[in-house]
């Protein structure tokens, strides 16, 4: 049995953490190199299968059945959950529990992706008899050509043979990895195919953090009288009255017509202090031709900027007219950042 105290290891001169760090980087490497082997086999023999794959799955009048066993089973749901989430129909089912009860969920019109690395899973059979008996395209994504799940099917996804990172060859990792990342690319393909915008992945994730950052800037904008405006040839003197009523920091400049040309900030006041400060106008302290977004941008863009440029405001804009404004602490209430 091996010595669990640390004082031991030491002493035989293993440091357990360098151990640990370089079994993590072989771990890497064999998963790497599977990514690598994935990416050559869609330059040269998977080009074809994915390509009809993909149009298997964009034609469907259906959803696509994501199924399998194990490992592969675990992946399938997270394969399925990335297809429905950016534009393509989907879910899971368990290959096992299809074959009480669960087939119930396929229809004629859906596309069955089945996943098994050996391709010869008993419990797999059923299914794929049910797709032949009711014409179902069936996808197979395994790792054996020949295998009889890669025959029964329409379009076979053969992945290429790659070491798993176990030191034994046997738990299923680097082939997990490969799997996910090809139903990863399945799904990026129809997406793009598709023309799926940020604004349709929206609709599909309206809560958590990923739900506040696809949120418009309109709907975290202050608007109406909240705005913090004066017109040019203001004294700094109301001026700063206007920054410190609305409580911005800042004060947005304005012509005639109404368009935003500056803005004078905390920091324009620091540059600027002096005994005659409140006695100018704000033509001669603001910061011309200040950032503005649009009330259409998405709140993680909006955000993005503020971050990039190292601001905390953004006045929000319609043709060049000042409507509301944004502040870096509107986006922490709504979990944007």
């Amino acid at each position: 049995m091996a010595n669990p105290n640390p004082l031991m290891a030491k002493s035989s001169g293993t440091d357990p953490a360098d151990a640990a760090v370089q079994s993590a980087l072989r771990t890497l490497d064999a998963e790497a190199g599977g990514i690598a082997a994935l990416s050559a086999a869609l330059q040269s023999d998977l080009r074809a299968p994915f390509t009809a794959a993909a149009e298997l799955i964009r034609n469907a009048k259906g959803r696509l059945i994501v199924t399998g066993l194990g490992k592969s089973g675990h992946i399938g749901r997270k394969i399925a959950a990335t297809f429905a989430s950016t534009g393509t129909p989907a879910f899971f089912v368990h290959a096992a529990e299809a074959s009480h009860g669960d087939l119930g969920m396929i229809t004629a019109e859906d596309v069955i992706l089945a996943l098994s690395w050996s391709g010869e899973q008993p419990e797999m059979k059923n299914l794929i008899s049910y797709a032949a008996r009711f014409r179902i395209s069936v996808i197979a994504m395994t790792a054996e050509r020949e295998s009889s799940l890669s025959k029964a099917a329409d379009v076979a996804l053969t992945l290429p043979k790659a070491r798993e990172a176990c030191p034994h060859n046997l738990a299923p990792t680097t082939s997990s990895l490969m799997m996910l990342a090809l139903g990863d690319t399945l799904a990026i393909a129809l997406l793009e195919g598709r023309g799926f915008t940020s604004v349709d992945f929206s609709v599909l994730h309206p809560g958590g953090k990923l739900g506040a950052m696809l949120k418009y800037t309109r709907d975290l904008m202050h608007a109406g009288d909240a705005v913090p405006l004066k017109p040019l040839g203001t004294k700094m003197s109301d001026a700063l009255v206007e920054m410190t009523s609305k409580g911005f920091g800042c004060v947005g400049i304005v012509d005639a017509r109404g368009h935003i040309v500056g803005i004078v900030t905390d920091g324009d006041l620091r540059r600027h202090m002096g005994p005659d400060l409140m006695a100018a106008t704000v033509d001669e302290v603001m910061t011309k031709n200040p950032k503005t977004i649009d009330g259409d941008v998405l709140a993680g863009e909006a955000l993005e900027i503020l971050n990039s440029s190292k601001i905390t405001t953004l006045i929000v804009t319609d043709a060049g007219k000042p409507v509301g404004i944004v502040h870096l602490h509107d986006f922490l209430r709504a979990g944007v950042a």
